[in-house]
């Protein structure tokens, strides 16, 4: 039997993580999970039920309502993605808003929201075969991961790519708003008491700012063959 892994892909926002850890996926057949798609969802439900507003964020709320938010990947062959569902229904689009954005460093800080998502990830990946993308998966979630990786490129090029990706939605946003916010969010995940972004100690670091897909992904090749063949 083919050897499975787990491989886990750290690093900042808008490197480009989520769209290199599903094309590992897809050419492996391998499941992706995107742990701050699930973050996201938690945010989007926190703020629906005003949890988080002008007069800040009210804790309480999130920890009394955390076992009633459910958060799964529904595969959907017409774009053939895994898509974000809360609750059962699909909210993809609506968790990739600024407001999102702008709100789901603090919601990912409370240790109960951590510990519940990490639970749920680790069940995931009882059986291999997975790729999974976000802040502290190869530091947290899956310290004995096979490959890690880390992900890193300048905040003009993350920006562009956020704005392109946005826009492409049919979102009108500035460009400045959005550099503004991912350099708040690196602050944020940075300097977080509860498991901060930061590379594993045995994670590779890729600095995607000059490569296309193709090149990261003919790049990664050579390190899951040599893991699979254990050279």
């Amino acid at each position: 039997m083919e050897k499975r892994l787990i491989i886990a892909i750290d690093g900042y926002s808008s490197c480009g993580k989520s769209t290199f850890a599903r094309s590992i996926a897809k050419e492996l057949n391998y499941i992706f999970i995107d742990s701050g798609a699930m973050y996201r969802a938690v945010t989007l439900y926190c703020m629906r039920k005003n949890f988080i507003g002008k007069g800040g964020l009210n804790t309480g709320g999130v920890l009394w309502e955390i076992k009633d938010i459910n958060i799964g990947f529904i595969y959907n062959p017409d774009i053939n993605e895994y898509e974000t569902f809360l609750n059962s229904e699909n909210v993809e689009t609506e968790i990739r808003s600024i407001e999102v954005s702008a709100h789901v460093s603090r919601i990912s800080q409370i240790p109960e929201v951590r510990a519940r998502m990490v639970e749920l990830q680790r069940q995931i990946g009882v059986n291999k075969g997975i790729v999974m993308d976000g802040r502290d998966i190869g530091t947290v979630v899956f310290p004995d991961a096979d490959i890690k990786i880390f992900m890193t490129a300048s905040v003009d090029i993350r920006a562009k790519r956020r704005h392109d990706e946005m826009t492409g939605r049919g979102i009108v946003i500035d460009f400045e708003e959005i550099k503004r916010n991912i350099i708040a969010r690196d602050i944020a995940d940075e300097n977080r008491d509860i498991s901060p972004l930061r590379r594993a100690d045995d994670a590779i670091i890729l600095d995607n700012s000059r490569k296309t897909v193709e090149e990261q992904m003919s790049w990664i090749r050579q390190i899951i063959e040599k893991k699979i063949n254990g050279s």
